[in-house]
C-alpha cells in the first residue's frame, strides 16, 4: 500500500463526517460491507483498513475479500500469498504491530478458476457430471472468457462465505464501479441466460439433429467457420452446464436477496471531478437497485487545517512577503541565511495557495456527493505508507 492511496498511517485528527454515523455504525454491525468506486481511488486500502480496525476493536470474526486482485493486500497483512481459501492473520502479526485484537481477521482473494471448480462440484447433479464438466476441453476457456464468468462467480463466492464461513462481518473490495455493478447484476443475468434462447441454440446440436428453421442458418454458418466437431463440443459443454440450472438459479435468487437485505455499500472517491462523478453515478445505480448506502468516503481530501484562519493568514503572509518573514527569522538568530530561507518560504506560500484552490474544488465535489444521502467521511491525503498491519489499523480508526 503506498501513499498514493492517501490514507494516513500515523495518529491524525478524526475525519469529518456528515449525514449520519456512517462507518462508525457499520463497524459495530453484522453482515456485509461492500467497498466500491472508480479505479485508483484507494478502495483496497479503505477495505483492508476498515476490516483490520474492526477486528482490532470489536469481538467476532472479520473477513476482507478482494474481488479485484490486489497483491499489496497480502503484503500489508503479512500473510504471504492470498487465494480463494481464507487465510487467518496470525497472532504473531498482531504482536508485531503491538496490538491485542478483540476479534479475528481473515483475508481471501477471488481465484476465478478455483471458484468455478468449486461451483461446479457444488451445483452438478452428481459427481460424474461434475467430472465431465471439469474435464471438458472448452471448460477453462469458456469460464474465463464468458462475459458473466468473473462477476457471477464473485457473487457466488461471497454468498458461500457469508452462509458457511461463520463470519460476523465480511468486507468486500470490489473492482472499479462499472465492473462492481456487473457483480451486483450478475445473478439476474445468469438467471436470464439459463432461461434465454441463446442457451437453447448452444445445446441444440447436442440434443437433436433436427434444428429449427430459424436457427438453421446459424448452425450452417457455424459448421463452415468453426467445424462440426467444435460445434458439437460447444453443444455438449452447455448441455452439461444446463444440468446445473436449478442450483445456479436458486443461488442467484439467494445472492440478490443477500445483497439487498444484508449488505451496506461504501462508495470511495477522491476530490477530482472524474472519480467524483463516477461515485455519484455508482451511488445512484445502487439506490435504483434497492441497495443501502452506508457512507461515501472522500479519500485524499485536503486537510481541514489548510482552510483554518491562522493557516490562511500565514500562507498569505508567506506568499506576499516571504523575504520580510525570512529577514525577521534570520534576525532572530536562525542558522539559515535570509536569502535561501525567503525562497523556501515563498514556495511554501505558493503551495498553500494551490491547496486553497483544491479545497474550493473539493467543496464543489462534496456538494455533488451530498445528493447520495449517506454520511460523507473525509480521509486527508498523507505521505505515510501503509506497509504493515499496525498502519492499517491506525488508518482504519480514522474511518470512525
Amino acid at each position: 500500500m503506498s501513499s498514493a492511496d492517501g490514507v494516513a498511517a500515523g495518529p491524525q485528527p478524526a475525519p469529518s463526517a456528515r449525514g449520519g454515523p456512517g462507518l462508525r455504525e457499520l463497524a459495530g454491525s453484522r453482515g456485509i460491507v461492500v467497498i466500491g468506486g472508480a479505479g485508483g481511488v484507494g478502495k483496497t486500502t479503505v477495505a483492508a483498513s476498515f476490516a483490520a480496525a474492526v477486528a482490532a476493536t470489536e469481538p467476532g470474526r472479520v473477513l476482507v475479500l478482494t474481488i479485484d486482485p490486489a497483491r499489496r493486500l497480502a503484503t500489508s497483512l503479512g500473510v504471504g500469498e492470498l487465494g480463494n481459501a481464507e487465510t487467518l492473520v496470525g497472532p504473531e502479526r498482531w504482536a508485531e504491530a503491538g496490538i491485542r485484537p478483540r476479534g479475528e481477521l481473515w483475508a481471501a482473494m477471488l481465484d476465478t478458476r478455483a471458484a468455478w471448480d468449486d461451483l461446479v462440484r457444488r451445483h452438478a447433479p452428481d459427481a460424474g457430471t461434475a467430472r465431465a464438466i471439469l474435464a471438458n476441453r472448452l471448460y477453462a476457456n469458456v469460464t474465463s472468457r464468458f462475459a458473466e464468468s468473473h462477476p457471477y462467480v464473485a457473487s457466488e463466492r461471497l454468498h458461500e462465505l457469508v452462509e458457511q464461513g461463520g463470519y460476523d462481518l465480511v468486507v468486500v473490495d470490489t473492482p472499479p464501479s462499472r465492473q462492481a455493478i456487473d457483480v451486483i447484476d450478475a445473478p439476474r443475468r445468469m438467471r436470464e441466460f439459463f432461461a434465454g434462447r441463446l442457451l437453447r441454440w448452444l445445446i441444440a446440436p447436442a440434443t437433436s439433429r433436427l434444428v429449427g428453421l430459424a436457427s438453421r442458418p446459424f448452425f450452417v454458418l457455424a459448421d463452415r467457420v468453426l467445424g462440426a466437431q467444435f460445434l458439437a463440443d460447444v453443444g455438449a459443454f452447455f448441455r452439461l452446464m444446463s444440468t446445473m440450472e436449478d442450483g445456479f438459479v436458486s443461488t442467484a435468487d439467494a445472492v440478490e436477496t443477500m445483497l439487498r437485505d444484508e449488505a451496506r455499500f461504501v462508495v470511495v472517491t477522491t476530490p477530482e471531478p472524474g472519480p467524483a462523478r463516477e461515485a455519484a453515478t455508482f451511488a445512484a445505480a445502487l439506490v435504483e437497485r434497492g441497495h443501502r448506502l452506508g457512507a461515501v468516503v472522500l479519500n485524499r481530501a485536503v486537510p481541514d487545517w489548510v482552510t483554518a484562519e491562522p493557516t490562511v493568514h500565514t500562507g498569505v503572509l508567506l506568499a506576499t512577503d516571504a523575504e520580510g518573514v525570512a529577514a525577521q527569522v534570520a534576525g532572530a538568530g536562525a542558522a539559515v541565511p535570509a536569502g535561501p530561507l525567503g525562497r523556501v518560504l515563498a514556495e511554501v506560500g505558493r503551495s498553500h495557495r494551490l491547496l486553497l484552490a483544491a479545497a474550493e474544488r473539493q467543496d464543489a465535489v462534496e456538494g455533488e456527493l451530498a445528493g447520495a444521502g449517506a454520511a460523507l467521511v473525509r480521509l486527508a491525503i498523507q505521505p505515510d505508507e501503509l506497509t504493515d498491519l499496525g498502519a492499517l489499523v491506525r488508518a482504519g480508526r480514522l474511518l470512525g
